[in-house]
């Protein structure tokens, strides 16, 4: 599963809207929605704010860990 794939799961798993992870992360929801539609890649310094929002590791949300 790729990043863009991950983060989407988990944000329908937590029942967030894209605007509502953008809130919680300090993101632009556009952004949400370019990452999940695998049009862009985050900065690596998106990563722990999204992983935060959405009560998962980094290592997870980056496909790196099933955990």
């Amino acid at each position: 599963m790729n990043f863009a794939e991950r983060l989407k799961e988990l944000r329908i798993e937590n029942k967030l809207t894209q605007k509502r992870l953008a809130e919680l992360a300090g993101i632009n929801q556009s952004m949400i929605a370019r990452w999940e539609n695998g049009e862009n890649e985050p900065l690596a310094s998106y990563i722990p704010k999204l992983a935060e929002a959405l009560n998962c590791s980094c290592d997870y949300l980056l496909g790196k860990s099933d955990i």
